[in-house]
């Protein structure tokens, strides 16, 4: 089991360390967090059922997970922990995706170089993209000005 997140090991074992009381107050937390964001993913589903747009429900979701978390709707430790979680173990969830990939291979075999171009070009894009926001990220702070929050702060 050596390939299990820290955090899975704590949400699903038991350790020494811990009581089995805050044992169960750990899973809790974490089964609260897990509702938080399937709530919210359940509330992009009828958004994607609701309007005739083609945007993915999973897309709706993570609009409105944004907008609760900027809006300080929904705190961030209602689904940081589950979330955290969720992004370590991403990388499994790629593994059904890739077997169809490989099954279908005949299929996409014609267009691979397609792929490969527009895989490379948005890849580079995307880059570039990322790294001119960083440089003038760090241009404004440079320059001296500094983010509107730190403003407020010492203006109250």
């Amino acid at each position: 089991m050596a390939w299990l997140g820290a955090r899975y090991k704590k949400l699903f074992l038991k350790t020494d360390e811990m009581s089995a009381e805050a044992d169960q107050g750990y899973k809790m937390r974490h089964l609260r967090q897990f509702t938080v964001i399937l709530s919210i993913s359940f509330m992009g589903e009828l958004l994607e059922y609701l309007i005739p747009l083609p945007i993915a429900a999973g897309i709706y979701g993570l609009v409105l997970l944004l907008a609760g978390l900027i809006l300080k709707i929904i705190p961030l430790r209602a689904v940081e922990g589950a979330a955290d979680f969720l992004v370590e173990m991403m990388p499994v969830m790629f593994i059904p995706a890739m077997v169809g990939i490989i099954t279908s291979w005949e299929t996409l075999r014609e267009m691979l170089i397609p792929l490969t171009v527009i895989t490379v070009v948005s890849t580079v894009l995307i880059m570039g993209v990322t790294g001119r926001t960083a440089q003038c990220i760090l241009r404004r702070e440079k320059s001296g000005k500094r983010p509107r929050k730190a403003e407020k702060e010492e203006g109250e």
